[in-house]
């Protein structure tokens, strides 16, 4: 579990390419300080494995289903990349429950400017679009967003000046592709909705209820 708060901008450092897989080697240290094997990292919103860590890097594999529905696979070395430990039990929760498991990708379609902020319409896929309110969470690229606009095809994120310096968002441009995570507890209501309707009601009392029992005549 994350919180969208990103923590330091890492490097790709080198890029293992199988067929359908990938390596990175990221190259960091605040997330460092307190690293295990095994431990989850958020890059680029996504959450990764930690394979092997040393002075001032760590590994993580990407699996072929998350290397087709995520970014990573467009990244090269060099690239920065948002990162994030798990969330601390003990910690502040400055930003929104954020599992790290990306639910798709987007595309920046307009970049504008309005004193200190820096506006951003996103483009996405349509199934998304039912997760997202006016003043709502949003994760894009592993940092949560409050969206301040919601269009025919996608989105609109305000980057206050924090925000431009400490993620990689702000130097996104024009056409550039970002992962995209829905607020997850419009995704558990959205479920538990659909799973009510599905089912016929088991208790309550109507009308037919109570003619069954004999209490209405006639």
């Amino acid at each position: 579990m994350f919180t969208g708060i990103v923590e330091e901008i890492g490097t790709i450092q080198s890029i293992k390419r199988n067929p359908n897989s990938l390596q990175f080697k990221i190259a960091c240290t605040t997330v460092l300080s307190d690293v295990n094997l095994g431990d989850s990292i958020s890059v680029n919103g996504v959450c990764l494995t930690v394979h092997e860590h040393g002075p001032g890097f760590f590994t993580a594999d990407v699996m072929p289903e998350t290397v087709k529905a995520t970014t990573l696979h467009t990244l090269q070395i060099g690239s920065p990349v948002n990162l994030e430990r798990a969330m601390a039990a003990n910690g502040r929760f400055g930003g929104h429950f954020v599992s790290g498991h990306v639910d798709g990708t987007g595309e920046i379609i307009s970049v504008r400017r309005h004193e200190n902020a820096k506006y951003m319409e996103i483009k996405t896929d349509q199934q998304l679009l039912q997760y997202f309110i006016d003043k709502g969470s949003v994760t894009v690229d592993g940092t949560s967003l409050t969206i301040f606009e919601i269009t025919g095809n996608g989105f609109v994120i305000s980057l206050i000046p924090v925000t431009q310096a400490d993620s990689i968002i702000g130097e996104k441009q024009l056409g550039d592709f970002v992962n995209i995570e829905c607020d997850m507890l419009a995704k558990y209501m959205e479920n538990l909705l659909s799973k009510r309707s599905e089912q016929p009601a088991t208790n309550g009392i109507t009308k037919a209820t109570l003619a069954e029992s004999g209490f209405l005549n006639g």
